[in-house]
């Protein structure tokens, strides 16, 4: 099995966390981690970048601004542009010039993002939406999963809210390195930014800035292939979500997973690798 390396790099001097791992001639790989309560590389990846690595890729994971063991800064103004700059940055330091995106969730979103932009950041050749984009409806689930109180009970909630399995909520081990990573200093206060409202009249819905509003994705804009996964028990979007991303994207694939719910590299880590690998088989640079 590949070695995996927890490693740190300044960028725009930001002490940015990361991980890596597979061979240095490897074609890249850069995931992107979900942004719940207590999310980080670690928590999102850990079950996967294995089978990535061991597959003669080379796997770069790196903490979003605000999150794991990243410096955790916040802008108010600008939250999701500046973390995507960041990790832009974050890119060009580590020397990639052009990799393939794994995203989930807020990384799979941000990504989507980015991408349908005239000018994107981010280098991709090849792009994984894993329950990213779409539109978040601000439901009883996503209130939830938004009332964390720093417990271990509390982060085994959001872990058995987001996923359709209560396998990992009832792991004691996996429960405690979720919660740690949320006690990071300024985790907490980072994650909750996305859920502020601000002083004037909102939708009864609306459950903070980035939730109950239209996607505004223009996915007809992307032009690099992509492949969509998704969980047929995701709470935290609406049903068929996925079927309508992929009708718009004009280079996709689709794969949903049944018995998944919101963080389908975790709960079908196995699967999820082994779809992932066969896509950029056929639309990525396959090692040799």
């Amino acid at each position: 099995m590949a070695e995996l390396s927890s490693r740190f790099v300044t960028v725009d001097g930001m002490r940015t966390h990361y991980l890596e791992a597979g061979p240095v001639d490897g074609p890249p790989v850069v995931l992107l981690h979900s942004g719940e309560y207590g999310s980080s590389a670690e928590g999102s990846w850990t079950e996967t970048i294995p089978g990535l690595a061991d597959a003669g890729y080379h796997v770069y994971a790196p903490d979003w601004l605000g999150y794991g063991k990243t410096d955790k800064v916040i802008d108010f103004a600008d939250p999701k542009g500046r973390r995507v700059r960041h990790i832009a940055a974050t890119v060009r330091v580590l020397g990639i010039e052009s990799a393939a995106f794994v995203g989930n969730s807020m990384g799979g979103t941000y990504l989507a993002e980015d991408l349908a932009t005239e000018t994107p950041l981010l280098p991709v050749a090849a792009a994984v939406l894993a329950s990213g984009g779409g539109f978040i409806p601000f439901n009883e689930a996503r209130a939830a999963i938004q009332k964390y109180d720093l417990t271990e009970a509390g982060m085994a909630k959001i872990l058995r809210t987001a996923m359709y399995s209560s396998r990992w909520a009832d792991d004691p081990e996996y429960v405690r390195r979720r919660h740690r990573m949320s006690l990071e200093p300024g985790a907490w206060e980072c994650a909750a930014s996305a859920r502020l409202r601000p002083p004037k009249p909102l939708t009864p819905d609306h459950g903070g800035e980035n939730f109950g509003k239209k996607d505004p994705i223009a996915y007809e804009r992307v032009r690099v292939p992509t492949l969509v996964i998704a969980g047929a028990e995701d709470p935290l979007r609406e049903p068929g979500y996925a079927d309508e991303i992929s009708a718009r994207l004009p280079d996709a694939e689709l794969r949903v997973y049944a018995e998944c719910g919101h963080l389908p590299n975790i709960e079908h880590a196995q699967r999820f690798v082994e779809d992932v690998l066969a896509f950029f088989a056929r639309r990525y640079r396959k090692p040799e």
